[in-house]
């Protein structure tokens, strides 16, 4: 498989490598995470320093015989040298039986710097602070960007290139298979696997087919406003039974495996977090053209999706703005400052333009406002908001 070196991440995992926290490698399945670890671990193995490296592999045979805590204990301990500075690596960690007892343990010994990755199932996000009690630093891991897709297909067609990453996505696997629905087979597996192993398994559940029904659900409304209690009453109103409890559960652990990503509202206004009627949206969007196909594809909603996520890759806390009956995409917070942003499909017809400024020109502070939409053409302004062509904005 050809494989594209992850700047972003791997500078991340440079800037830690030294502290004392447990640091773990999160995100959906199939994104990358091993093959970042082994990125990571040629760049220390390229320093001058004077390091040494342990890496258990535990989904392999070869490691089958450390899927007991002692001896993965005695293992790593035996391969420590007192004389340079000791990395330690773990693929599937969770695979040993009492792997936390392990990792504290050499954790409080302060002997190691400690990198894991897992299965979602083991180490989804809510659970990292009781496993190892806060002392955990969480690189979360996205699929490809469209700066990637183009790293891995170079193209002079920006626009063209665009298109096809819409619905192609940035789970890098399904690129090594020339048939389209032998791609989508794949991703199709990802979505099973994640709903099975991650879900099914860890939280018990025994109503897969309402989770599968969820899952569409979220696929079919991403960047709609939804409430637990719609997606309740949508679903019972096809002859399947069900309650905003069991379905609010069902989306929590979707979102904890990293499937989808809840934003909450924001008023802009009142200044004040909004429970009610979040967004959620896919990790990739290549898993809903799999899943559900081409069935109501409102581009718009679409690339707002392909936002959503670039946003969390740069590091933002996103939410949805409210103001009074008006609607903000987003409301992008990095180090205290703020950046209103709408995102759409056309703006060629004037009345698109006024819909979609008139709610940032509605917001009296002086933070920046941006609309990002399929234009085509080079940056432009209107009032003072940036209007930036979307292929462009995620080069940028």
């Amino acid at each position: 498989m050809k494989l594209i070196e992850r700047t972003s991440y791997l500078r991340r995992l440079i800037n830690v490598m030294h502290t004392p926290d447990i640091k773990v490698i999160t995100g959906i399945r199939r994104c990358g995470k091993s093959k970042l670890m082994d990125a990571f671990i040629d760049y220390i193995e390229g320093l001058a320093g004077n390091n040494n490296i342990v890496r258990v592999k535990l989904n392999l045979k070869a490691f089958e015989a450390l899927k007991d805590a002692n001896a993965l204990y005695e293992y790593i301990d035996e391969r420590y040298d007192p004389n340079k500075e000791n990395f330690l690596f773990i693929d599937e960690v969770q695979l040993c039986r009492g792997f936390e007892n392990v990792i504290n343990s050499l954790y409080e010994e302060e002997r190691f710097n400690i990198f894991l990755t897992g299965s979602n199932a083991f180490l989804l996000s809510s659970d990292l602070a009781t496993l190892f009690g806060g002392r955990v630093f969480e690189i979360s891991l996205y699929p490809f960007s469209f700066a990637e897709y183009l790293q891995y297909y170079p193209q002079s067609d920006i626009n063209a290139a665009f298109d096809k990453y819409v619905s192609a996505g940035g789970m890098a696997g399904s690129y090594l298979y020339n048939d389209p629905e032998d791609a989508k087979k794949y991703l199709k597996g990802i979505v099973r696997t994640t709903i099975t192993k991650d879900i099914v398994t860890k939280f018990k559940i025994e109503n897969e087919d309402l989770l599968n029904m969820i899952v569409d659900f979220l696929m079919d409304n991403v960047g709609n406003k939804t409430s637990v209690r719609n997606i309740a009453n949508a679903l019972t109103s096809n002859a399947y039974r069900t309650n905003d409890k069991t379905c609010g559960a069902y989306i929590d652990y979707l979102c904890r495996s990293f499937l989808f990503y809840p934003f909450k509202r924001f008023d802009v206004k009142g200044k004040r977090y909004l429970e009610s009627d979040k967004k959620y949206y896919l990790a990739d969007l290549s898993l809903r053209y799999a899943v559900i196909g081409t069935k109501n594809a409102d581009y718009g909603h679409l690339y707002e999706n392909i936002a959503a996520i670039e946003l969390l890759r740069r590091g933002y806390e996103v939410y949805v703005g409210q103001l009074d009956e008006k609607e903000v995409d987003f409301v992008a917070v990095k180090e205290g400052m703020k950046t209103y942003i709408q995102v759409c499909d056309d703006l060629s017809r004037g009345e698109t333009l006024q819909r979609e400024i008139a709610p940032l020109l509605a917001i009296r502070d002086a933070y920046p406002k941006m609309v990002i939409a399929r234009t085509k053409h080079p940056e432009s302004q209107v009032e003072g908001i940036r209007i930036i062509d979307i292929a462009e904005w995620l080069l940028s």
